[in-house]
């Protein structure tokens, strides 16, 4: 399964009122894992920065003046998205920044069956809120120290952190289930003392344990560091 992390910056609020695009960013995952494959450009709009936007991401008119076109780089932003899922944090925001882009430069728009929305995710998870990236970040224990001002790369990057934190982390089911029922009921990941559900037997003596003491208590350190909730306390440290 891919995905991409995805963010965009812009000149404004309103692509149908003369607002452009002036960044791009994308992270891929494969599986809800990075794969470190990254897109990222910056646009010239062909207008003016207004000093709100201004300050809100620091990419000004000069500084992108010498840029490419949204037009010059189309098919390539089109080729690194693929079938892939965007995630995208307030999709209709950006998507309606990229499709008005896609139509004035003459190709296919993007369809919102292709797209993830993890502020939809986030509020259905926490209703009470609040669920800015900054707060979701601040509720999972991300560090977002690095973001200064927006930038689409760097928000991309940590709202791929903040995805796999809303569907479940990287614990999600440990593999001991289909991806399908993983993502349909949290029943399917197996409780203490459930392996006996399936007719295995017991031995009359655990096996002896491999592990050093300093390999124990390292391993028992990052347990621990996962907090409360962490899948793997439920089987033993």
């Amino acid at each position: 399964m891919r995905e991409i992390s995805f963010d965009t910056e812009t000149t404004g609020l309103n692509p149908r009122d003369g607002d452009r695009l002036v960044e791009i960013g994308g992270v891929e995952l494969i599986n809800h894992v990075p794969t470190g494959n990254a897109y990222h450009v910056y646009i010239n709009p062909q207008r003016d920065m207004p000093e709100g936007a201004f300050r809100v991401h620091g990419l000004s008119a000069e500084f992108l003046s010498d840029k490419p076109l949204f037009a010059d780089i189309a098919d390539e932003f089109l080729e690194f998205v693929g079938d892939g899922t965007l995630v995208i944090h307030n999709a209709a925001f950006d998507m309606g920044f990229i499709n008005v882009e896609l139509e004035r430069a003459g190709r296919r728009t993007i369809p919102n069956s292709q797209v993830i929305d993890t502020l939809e995710i986030a509020r259905r998870k926490h209703p009470s809120g609040p669920n800015s990236l900054d707060a979701l970040c601040s509720r999972y224990g991300i560090d977002n120290s690095r973001r200064v001002k927006h930038g689409a790369l760097l928000d991309a990057e940590i709202l791929a952190e903040v995805y796999l934190e809303l569907i479940g982390g990287r614990q999600r089911a440990l593999g001991l289930v289909p991806e399908e029922e993983a993502s349909s009921s949290s029943s399917a990941v197996m409780e203490p003392g459930e392996l006996g559900n399936f007719n295995a037997e017991r031995r009359p003596a655990p096996l002896p344990s491999f592990l050093s003491e300093a390999e124990y208590e390292a391993h028992k350190a990052f347990i621990e560091g996962m907090g409360d909730d962490a899948i793997w306390a439920k089987y033993g440290s």
